[in-house]
């Protein structure tokens, strides 16, 4: 059965990203005739990547999604009738938030695809540059924008400079925003402060990194860098109004032990061994409220986040839930009087309509089916003359 399970993934996986790379493709020549439907057909592409991984979450590694939030979040986080979640976070932001496991980045980007208006085909990810190398996936999320830190920070700062100079121009092609023509394009930039998923080998180095500062090491995480994080807030000061906190905690985590131990990729879809529930936990706070003009006072504050989001595991680890505020959730259908509602939402990853992830297939058949007549009729009108 496993190897059966392993051979279904591999075939849809394998398949949809080829499609979907395939779409990416077609659309290259849109960069030299117009850049604004050239973005907004890697858009789509991006849009198609995050349904892939919605449905082969729902399909091969279902728990339960539980989310939370404290007082800033107040009306953001919403739950249909229909169990699904519906997060109000914008459409330009910036989101950081631990690194737990290589699975991390994939429920973030489905909560990008739960935002209304949904934005899993405007997220774009600091990831470190190896990933770039990767078959099929490393070109295609260079196509989508992503940014690769060679973690040199002399080379990663112009990098990310063209980029996020790119992320702040204005555009007027389809998928520029609700407002119209003229506006930003959307954009939800994601970034992992601590540059590294948590292992047993990044907790030795941070613990080094702490006696070296002078800095006390976290409990349940790696100490965090500052300077991306301020320099992505600089660039984008003036066309992003918020910094959102998301902590992620894995419930069936032993303290002491180490989620990617635990969780593989492979264990997760290959197996079939996921966490008991998925727990995200989120904050908010105004740029304007970050000190982002001194780098001292950053670091300090992006130090007393971390010791804050150390807490809040602490809790988690303790009470398998993070302490959470009721005016962050708002459940439809669900008790409105104070004394009965629940500071949590609990959900799962799945797409909002069944067979969404067929679209996925349209272009590159279309391409196909009207190639196919095209030829067809040269046969008739030409080659057969």
């Amino acid at each position: 059965m496993q190897t059966l399970r392993t051979l279904a993934f591999v075939v849809y996986f394998v398949s949809s990203c080829l499609f979907t790379h395939g779409t990416q493709i077609m659309g290259i020549p849109l960069y030299f005739v117009n850049k604004d439907w050239f973005y907004a057909w890697m858009a789509l592409t991006k849009q198609h990547f995050g349904l892939i991984i919605t449905t082969m979450t729902a399909w091969w590694s279902p728990t339960t999604i539980r989310v939370s939030g404290d007082k800033s979040m107040a009306g953001l986080i919403k739950q249909g009738e229909d169990g699904m979640l519906r997060m109000e976070l914008g459409e330009r932001i910036v989101v950081m938030a631990n690194h737990q496991l290589y699975t991390d980045w994939l429920y973030l980007w489905w909560i990008s695809y739960a935002n209304d208006p949904p934005m899993h085909g405007h997220i774009i990810i600091i990831l470190k540059e190896s990933l770039k190398y990767g078959p099929i996936i490393g070109p295609a999320m260079m196509l989508w924008g992503f940014i690769f830190m060679a973690r040199k920070w002399a080379t990663d700062q112009q990098r990310m400079r063209y980029r996020l100079q790119k992320l702040s121009t204005r555009h007027s092609g389809p998928m520029s925003g609700s407002q119209g023509g003229g506006m930003l394009d959307p954009m939800w930039l994601l970034i992992f402060p601590e540059g590294t998923n948590l292992s047993a080998n990044t907790r030795r180095q941070s613990g080094k990194y702490s006696e070296k500062s002078g800095i006390p090491d976290m409990r349940h995480q790696l100490l965090p860098r500052s300077t991306g994080l301020q320099f992505c807030l600089q660039e984008l000061k003036g066309t992003v109004d918020y910094l959102y906190d998301c902590t992620i905690g894995y419930e069936g985590i032993p303290e002491g032990q180490y989620g990617q131990d635990l969780f593989t990729l492979r264990s997760v879809y290959f197996q079939g061994r996921v966490p008991k529930s998925v727990n995200m936990h989120w904050r908010r706070f105004p740029l304007s409220s970050i000190p982002l003009d001194d780098k001292d006072a950053m670091l300090e504050w992006t130090l007393q986040r971390w010791r804050e989001k150390d807490d809040l595991i602490s809790h988690f680890l303790r009470t398998g839930k993070f302490p959470a505020d009721k005016e962050a959730v708002h459940i439809e259908g669900g008790p409105q009087e104070d004394a009965w509602k629940t500071p949590y939402i609990n959900t799962e990853v799945k797409p909002r309509i069944s067979l969404e992830i067929l679209q996925i297939f349209a272009p590159v058949l279309t391409a196909a089916l009207v190639g196919r007549v095209l030829v067809q009729i040269l046969d008739l009108t030409v080659f057969r003359r």
